[in-house]
Parts: C-alpha cells; structure tokens; sequence
C-alpha cells in the first residue's frame, strides 16, 4: 500500500470517529439529551374582564339617554338584572320589578341609571345604598335626582373577547356575591369579578 492511500484512509477513519463522538445518543439513558422546550401557557381570563386594572377601561359609545337596555351579567344564571318591588337592585328569572335601565349621561362617564317598567309611569335610579352593621354596599331605588352623587355611576367599557361593561360607583364596583347577591366593593389592586352585558331595547320612553 502506498504513503498516499494509507494517509487517505487514515482521513476518512478520523473523520467518521469525529462525526461519531458530536453525534446524541437518543436510547434512553445513553448520554444528555437536550430537554424538550417548556410550552408557555396563557393565564386564563374570565370572559368579558380586563386582564389589566380597570382603570384602563374607557366610557363606552352609545349611551347617550335615549335608548333603553336589559342588563344582564356575564356568567349568570338568573335572567337580569331589576330593580325589584321591595327597592333593591337584584338579578331575578320572572318579570318582576324595573328590568329596562336609561343610562342618561351626567358628565363625564357618569351617568344616571333610570329604571322602567313597561307599565311604569315614570322612571327610579339607581341609588348607593349603604346598611350599616358591616353589611356590603347594595342599590336601591330612588326619586331621580342628577346631583346626588350616590345616583351617579360610572360605566366603562371591559376588556375581553365579550362585549361587556363594568359598573362602578365611587370606586366601589357592583359584582355578584354569593351570600349577598349584587353588592358594590372597593376592589384595591384585584380584578373585577363582574363584567355585564346591555342588551338594546329600543327607544327611551318619551316624556315618562
């Protein structure tokens, strides 16, 4: 064999030892193996919320007093929101009380919400109420009056893939309570829990 074919050779073994010794043993067990790359998950967020503060919330469009809505809060079970006979704002499954709310601008993104009933004569607001005795902050009806700040809330637009506002008053946001039904917190840094829906029912009643 010549010098020439032996180095030759010679190449081509210490090449195929070097591609050998780079190559990853994948059998399990047989050598380090890159980890497989972490998959991030995206936090849930329950529909119709902001995954930011509500302050970032805007006013939304279109409530300008002269249409009526039903209102009713994603993920309830019960039919919507009333202004119920006994005075406080509930969510009820039948057609009793006050179900069709005028929000009516006041300044800024405040507005009044004035409750109707088909047959009512004239219109209640919506009216911060508070119990004593440590019990939450609740609404109830009232005579209509603009320059009563407890009759003033604001509405602003929730972030989500479900058109839907939040509803505040002072800072205090209506949210469903378990034990207490609709009630008004302060929330701090938390998220809002209640976000609802205003579902168009025509036109504002006329000189009612």
């Amino acid at each position: 064999m010549s010098m020439k074919r032996w180095f030759t050779g010679a190449g081509l073994l210490a090449l195929t030892g070097a591609l050998a010794a780079c190559a990853v043993d994948t059998r399990p067990g047989g050598g380090d193996v890159p980890p497989a790359p972490v998959e991030q998950q995206a936090v849930a967020v329950p529909a119709g919320l902001s995954a930011t503060p509500p302050k970032t919330s805007t006013a939304p469009r279109g409530l300008s007093g002269n249409r009526q809505y039903t209102i009713v809060r994603v993920g309830a079970f019960e039919g919507g929101l009333s202004l119920t006979d006994s005075g406080r704002l509930a969510e009820v499954d039948d057609d009793q009380g006050r179900q069709l709310f005028v929000p009516t601008p006041v300044g800024g993104q405040r507005y009044l919400l004035k409750a109707y009933s088909r047959s009512s004569a004239g219109p209640l607001c919506w009216r911060v109420h508070n119990p004593g005795n440590t019990q939450p902050l609740v609404v109830q009806a009232a005579t209509c009056k603009a320059d009563d700040p407890r009759q003033q809330f604001e509405i602003m637009t929730a972030a989500g893939t479900t058109p839907s506002y939040l509803i505040s008053s002072a800072g205090a946001f209506l949210r469903h309570s378990s034990r207490y039904g609709l009630i008004l917190e302060e929330l701090g840094d938390a998220e809002p829990t209640s976000s609802f829906r205003f579902n168009d029912n025509g036109p504002a009643p006329v000189g009612r």
